[in-house]
Formats: structure tokens, sequence, C-alpha cells
């Protein structure tokens, strides 16, 4: 796709206000935000070197969601272990030092509503200072609720959070890049298994399978839990993986807390040719907190301050 040369929205503060809120002061100097050092990208990290950001991805979801006392914890918690593999295993190429470069891969939050795992990510990979995740959900804050590109924070490529669309949106990134740009630029996407329900899913799979997108990978996040229930008590999603097959997907079933699956599952996605690839990941909603561990409860609701203790002490 093209470089992107000018920005919607102003950089510095995003639509919604010329003002960002500040970050507790306090808090900034309690979790040591100040000195710390980005994560870096390298297919040469050591599984032990990722599931290390990972669990500090874990930490900052949980600490920027009870100072914002609204949000998703299940979900975010859940998929962590497979955003530090995205971001720092050396899968996707992006710089944070210059995030909108030509030649970056692209990533896109299908599942919004997901958004603290993303903006921990993305401030764990130094694209932002990790101070700002104590803003998440605040009057003017470029981490609101949902991912939004209107936002101006960088990493950030559409916004999303109206369950079903994201996907469409990457689908449209791969096939710009493979037949319009003509490039080796690669489009990942993570939905979950609740959003699979939406028929515009299915819509885009259908999509990329007949356009042969072989350069976009999507992962479904496969916890089985969604804000109303489990999901054979709502909707019946399975057979998922025989589904993603059918609709002409290179289809891999990973534990989506391993990390040297997950490692495994975007090489070999990065080898198929002529079709698109979709990572079924088993995981599970609030992992590894043992009060939110596969509780669908967790799925839309923060911490309160004793629960956000405990949690950080069981990540320690």
């Amino acid at each position: 796709m093209a470089e992107l040369k000018f920005h919607i929205y102003p950089i510095e503060s995003g639509f919604h206000g010329p003002k960002r809120p500040v970050p507790n002061p306090d808090l900034v100097t309690k979790y040591n935000y100040e000195s710390f050092t980005a994560f870096k990208n390298s297919k040469d990290n050591s599984d032990e070197y990722i599931a290390t950001a990972a669990k500090e991805i874990r930490r900052d979801i949980i600490r920027s969601l009870v100072e914002a006392k609204s949000g998703h914890s299940g979900g975010p918690l859940g998929i962590s272990d497979v955003m530090a593999t995205l971001y720092f295993g050396g899968v996707m190429n992006y710089d944070p030092k210059n995030p909108w470069k030509e030649g970056r891969d692209r990533f896109v939050l299908s599942a919004g509503h997901m958004a603290p795992v993303l903006y921990a990510t993305l401030a764990n990979a130094g694209f932002m200072e990790k101070k700002e995740l104590l803003t998440l959900r605040k009057l003017n804050s470029r981490l609101q609720g949902h991912p939004g590109r209107d936002m101006g924070l960088p990493g950030i490529e559409t916004s999303t959070g109206s369950l079903g669309q994201g996907m469409g949106i990457a689908v449209g990134m791969a096939l710009a890049d493979k037949y319009v740009s003509k490039n080796d630029h690669r489009v990942y996407c993570i939905t979950g298994d609740g959003e699979l329900q939406e028929g515009e899913i299915w819509e885009a799979a259908m999509f990329a399978a007949h356009w042969k997108l072989d350069n976009f990978c999507v992962l479904v996040d496969r916890n089985h839990c969604q804000i109303d229930g489990r999901n054979p008590d709502v909707m019946e999603v399975d057979p998922v993986a025989d589904k993603w097959k059918a609709f002409g997907f290179h289809t891999i079933h990973i534990n989506g807390h391993s990390i040297s699956e997950i490692r495994a599952a975007y090489a070999e996605a990065r080898t198929i040719k002529e079709k698109p690839t979709c990572i079924v990941a088993e995981t599970y909603m609030g992992h590894p907190i043992s009060f939110m561990n596969d509780d669908y409860r967790w799925h839309g609701k923060p911490p309160n301050k004793e629960q956000a203790e405990l949690a950080l002490a069981e990540l320690a």
C-alpha cells in the first residue's frame, strides 16, 4: 500500500480534544514507567524472552484497567501470548520509530474491544510512552475503549470495534498489497470466536480465499466465551477449524498459550501460497489469573483495586 503522507487528524492530539489527560504521577513512579526499555522484535528472541514480554503486557493490561475503572479484562489477558509473539518474535515487520513506513506489515484487531492488549503491546514495543497506558478510556485520551484511527496513536492502522467489520478492512489491505502495490507486505488480523457469529466475517473470508490472499493471516482467539456466556449457550460456532477450511483457508490449530506453537504457526503461514491462512488458537479468557481464568464474566469488566493487586501479585 502507498505510504501514508498526510494524517487526517493531528497526530499531537487526535480528533477529540486539544489536551490529553495527564497520567497519575504516583502510578508512573510506582510502575517504574519512566525508566522502561522497550522489548526488541527479532526472530532470534528466545521463547523465554517473548514469555517475559507477554507477562509484562498482562501487567500493563491490569494496571490500565484498574485505573480506567472500565474496560475488557478477559480477552486481552488471554491473547497476550499471541500478541507478544507477533510483535517480539520477528513475525511482523514494523518500526516504532517510523510507524507509518511504507514497507511495514499491518495488524488489525478486528475484535476491537480487546484494545487494552493492543495498547499494552504497542507501548512495550516503543510506539508510545508506557505512562500513557494510565490514560485508558479517559476524556481526550488516545487510548479509547476501542482502537480509533482518528486518535493519532502510532500503530493503529484502522478503527475497529463494530464486530465483524475489522477483518473485512484487513482483507482489503491485503488485496491492495497483493494486486495494486504488488509488494510482499503481510496483513495480520485477530478475531474472536464470538465475533465469528457475525456474517461479515464469512463474507470477508470468502473474498480472501477467492482472491488467493496468501499475504493475509487471521488468528481466531478460541476461548469458547463471549459477553453473555459460553459459546454453546449463546450460539455454537464449532466446528471452527472445519469452517475455515471449507472457506478455502489453510488452517492451523494450536495452543494459544504455547509460544513455540504460536511461532511455528506464524512461520508456517508465511510458506503458504495461493490461499490465506487461519490460525485457530485455543486460549483461556483471563489467563493466567486464577480468579479470572476461563470465566466469561470477566469478558467486559475491569478488576477493582483489591483484585488488581491480587492479579499483579500472581504476575510477579
